[in-house]
């Protein structure tokens, strides 16, 4: 079997530091095989620096994808190309910097590994994720065995969507971005693991990760302020996957949550 876990959006730093506390100890408890991370909220809550990547890296994350605030970070776009194991949304322009993917080797696998950006209600704007994800499969066709797709989204029903789109086809749909755990952990029928968002790994005693006050004051007044990361209640969330690669489907899809 080959056991993946996926951690939901890290913000800033405590998210930063209980993954970089926690996942040597995970890997070894739970017999992990690969560690994918979404980190685009990494940086102060938005954004990754190459700083930040090498930490998580070395931590033992083993791919760092990233969402829509893949570009918040000043530089970042200079230095993407230089990082093997990290990848942007596969759906963006062509032309922006970054791989669309990532390919790893675990247990004789070869695991692609992607990031497909929704565009209900979005900000930054991708190509259809349907069809860049059927493309994207085409082409990786022979250079890889299977696939973990995440779905980096605000529309739960995109997410659910694309879940079906790719079942039987994808070791994991798992979907990111709005920092809150669902309960809809499961394998489709014809074997695909699915979990609609994979929540935030980091301060929960706020508002999506971030400081109560303005978030709440910004609610009541509609005036601008700036949204500090919080800091109580440290959480790593994430989703553990068990894929059979003989039988070419997941047998198992668990949410877990580690408090600090």
């Amino acid at each position: 079997m080959l056991k993946i876990l996926f951690i939901g959006d890290i913000v800033g730093r405590p998210g930063r530091d209980i993954v970089c506390e926690r996942v040597p100890q995970l890997r070894a408890e739970l017999g992990l095989d690969v560690v994918i991370a979404n980190a685009e909220n990494a940086a102060a809550g938005a954004g990754i620096t190459s700083t930040i990547a090498k930490s998580l890296l070395n931590a033992g994350v083993d791919v760092i994808t990233l969402g829509d605030h893949v570009w918040d970070q000043r530089g970042w776009e200079m230095e993407i190309g230089g990082f093997e194991r990290v990848c942007r949304p596969a759906n963006l322009p062509a032309g922006c910097p970054g791989r669309d993917h990532v390919v790893i080797e675990a247990k004789g696998v070869r695991l692609a590994v992607f990031t497909m950006l929704g565009r209900t209600f979005m900000n930054l704007k991708g190509e259809c994720p349907f069809l860049a994800a059927d493309a994207l499969l085409a082409k990786l066709a022979g250079a890889a065995d299977a696939f973990f797709v995440e779905i980096h989204a605000e529309a739960t029903s995109e997410k659910q969507a694309l879940g079906w789109h790719l079942d039987g086809r994808a070791v994991a749909v798992v979907g990111t971005h709005t920092h809150v755990p669902t309960a809809d952990a499961a394998v489709l029928p014809r074997g695909t693991a699915f979990l609609c968002d994979a929540g935030m790994t980091g301060p929960y005693a706020g508002v999506l990760g971030r400081e109560v006050a303005p978030v709440l004051a910004r609610f009541l007044d509609g005036m601008p302020r700036k949204f500090d990361v919080a800091e109580g209640d440290v959480r790593l969330s994430g989703v553990v996957v068990e894929y059979d690669p003989v039988a070419k489907r997941a047998i198992r899809c668990e949410l877990l949550t580690v408090r600090k």
